[in-house]
Formats: C-alpha cells, sequence, structure tokens
C-alpha cells in the first residue's frame, strides 16, 4: 500500500536519517535523505516526494530558509512538509501557516507516533 510514497527526510543528524530510513523503509516507504536544506532542496527537486520530513536547525541552510526556496518551485510547492525538531511547537506555530506546514513531531520522538503522523498526512 506504501509501496510508491515517497518520502524525503532533510535534517543534518546522520543517526537521526539512518533511524527515519530504517524505520521508514520497514513500512515500505522509499526514502531518500539529505544533510542540509541545499540538498534537500535538489533532492525535492529530483525526486519529487509525496512527503518532506524537515529539521529546522541545520547547518549551511536551515529549515525554514529551504522550505521557503521549496514553496517557490511549482513542481514541488504543494509538497505536504512535516517538521521534525527540538523546538517547542509553541514556538514554531505562527510559521505554519505561512510555510504550509502539514504537521510537526518534537525530537526525540517515538517511531510510532511519527509514522501514524505520516499517514495521517498522506491520508493512508
Amino acid at each position: 500500500m506504501n509501496s510508491n510514497k515517497k518520502i524525503l527526510v532533510v535534517d543534518d543528524e546522520e543517526d537521526t536519517q539512518k533511524l527515519l530510513k530504517t524505520a521508514l523503509e520497514r513500512e515500505n516507504f522509499i526514502v531518500t535523505t539529505a544533510n542540509d536544506g541545499e540538498a534537500g532542496i535538489k533532492a525535492a527537486e529530483l525526486e519529487m516526494p509525496d512527503l518532506i520530513l524537515m529539521d529546522i536547525v541545520m547547518a549551511n541552510m536551515d529549515g525554514y530558509s529551504c522550505l521557503k526556496k521549496i514553496r517557490k518551485i511549482s513542481k514541488i510547492k504543494d509538497t505536504p512538509v512535516l517538521i521534525l525538531s527540538a523546538k517547542e511547537e509553541e514556538t514554531l506555530r505562527d510559521l505554519f501557516a505561512f510555510y504550509n506546514i502539514s504537521g510537526y513531531v518534537e525530537k526525540p520522538f517515538e517511531l510510532d507516533d511519527l509514522i501514524m503522523k505520516i499517514k495521517e498526512i498522506l491520508k493512508m
């Protein structure tokens, strides 16, 4: 059922990337990873994922700058984005509507909760 759903993970923490890639592939998602915002933009354009999981605080280009650029690229501008961040949701809430963010999961997260949120966003 999930076999054709693509997820892009944009996070500068290699351990988080590996954990998410393993867990999501176990759920039959196709997973691509990117280490920072610049790589995330390139991967999003190339892969055209069904969902982007993105950290906010990253080196080189933060999640907001990345998202701002993604929202300007017509073929991926409407891609759902789920934010993964150690920042509290309250501090991010005002930005959700502005950046058209589909959801938020606080780090550290429970994998089961994250997968449930992903399936909810993808209407699975």
